[in-house]
């Protein structure tokens, strides 16, 4: 059973940093593409960043670019995602998401599994 479990989130000030988790389970990690999306109250959700299965392509939204950095442990099966500089706008539910493809982009059709999400608040 594919699982895919985000931790990380909470409420820190403007400025501020956290970092992501995302822990893979019931498929072949190495040979998967992660991607991190979000979705604040009202809005349609928007990729963030996204890692390829060969590390070889890296992607960012440019509302995170130079803020966020992507990363992955193969040998521990989780991706994360450093959030820096972190704005109030950066405020909303976070998800990791897995798909087989090679270069699936920032586009969340292309992604077969979704983690439950977690909240990221950027408030003073």
């Amino acid at each position: 059973q594919v699982q895919l479990v985000e931790s990380g989130g909470g409420l820190v000030q403007p400025g501020g940093s956290l970092r992501l988790s995302c822990a893979a389970s019931g498929f072949t990690f190495r040979y998967a593409s992660v991607g991190w999306f979000r979705q604040a109250p009202g809005k349609e959700r928007e990729g963030v960043s996204a890692i390829s299965r060969t590390n070889v392509r890296i992607y960012y939204a440019d509302s995170v670019k130079g803020r966020f950095t992507i990363s992955r442990d193969n040998a521990k099966n989780t991706v994360y995602l450093q959030m820096n500089s972190l704005k109030p706008e950066d405020t909303a539910v976070y998800y990791c998401a897995a798909t087989e493809a090679f270069s699936p982009g920032l586009l969340s059709p292309n992604y077969n599994y979704w983690g439950q999400g977690t909240q990221v608040t950027v408030s003073s």
